[in-house]
């Protein structure tokens, strides 16, 4: 196994890393950051085989932080600036990802850390993709949803309403919120105990609402208030 640290100051691109990490066989998560100076901190007492470091990031950027160590591990980077590449390879970075990356390009990657390691080629091995749909047990029936329709889950109980894009009423199953949060893509986010929400389908944020359309208007709980601001300011345009 290779232990992997995941580094990016953005929680949704780290989240998105994390679960690509979790995919590949023979990646092992050590631990996750979201900046260098918390993995400075983690690598005082602990060592990883590679690093999946984002390179603009606050305080002290990726490329630094992987300068300023003595004895490092593999390095990957990842960043949405292709303005890094060149110096990325100077470092001696086994691969550089382009955000938005996508599974097939991180599994690349992973199997060039792997070569790496154990200095030889070998097979890539399968991983499975993320699932376009979910199967959702409502009343009777079983109901397959296009994952990229739901506009938002709504707890209701031990039940949850999923409301669909173009559906005037919503599937209601019996599911945690919990095991519904697991099973979303990235671009999905909980925003209150009681709603998480498809980030693509905001139209407008007032104040501590999210508007997803004239008639939905949906409240941004005090624990998640700090995550979905820092979403918003990766996504802002403007002072």
């Amino acid at each position: 196994m290779i232990r992997c640290l995941a580094i990016d100051d953005e929680p949704l691109a780290l989240k998105q890393l994390v679960a690509y990490i979790n995919k590949v066989p023979f990646l092992e998560l050590a631990a996750q950051c979201q900046s260098a100076m918390e993995a400075r901190k983690f690598l005082e007492n602990d060592t990883v085989d590679a690093i999946f470091c984002d390179i603009n990031m606050p305080d002290l950027n990726g490329m630094d932080f992987v300068k300023s160590l003595v004895a490092p591990p593999l390095i990957v980077f990842t960043t949405a600036y292709s303005d890094y590449a060149v110096e990325g390879f100077r470092v001696n970075a086994v691969d550089y990802l382009l955000k938005p990356f996508g599974l097939q390009d991180f599994q690349r990657a992973a199997q060039r850390l792997r070569e790496r390691l154990e200095g030889t080629h070998l097979p890539e091995e399968p991983i499975v993709e993320q699932p376009e749909t979910l199967f959702l047990k409502t009343d009777y029936r079983i109901v397959n949803v296009n994952i990229a329709d739901i506009r938002y889950v709504e707890a209701m109980s031990e039940y949850l309403k999923v409301w669909l894009e173009g559906q005037p009423k919503p599937i209601i199953t019996l599911l945690s919120m919990k095991k519904m949060e697991e099973n979303l893509p990235a671009y999905f986010m909980r925003i209150h105990r009681s709603y998480i929400i498809n980030l693509k389908k905001i139209q407008e944020v007032n104040k501590n609402r999210i508007i997803m359309d004239a008639d939905t208007y949906l409240p941004i709980g005090d624990l998640y208030k700090e995550a979905f601001q820092k979403y918003l300011s990766t996504k802002f345009l403007g002072k």
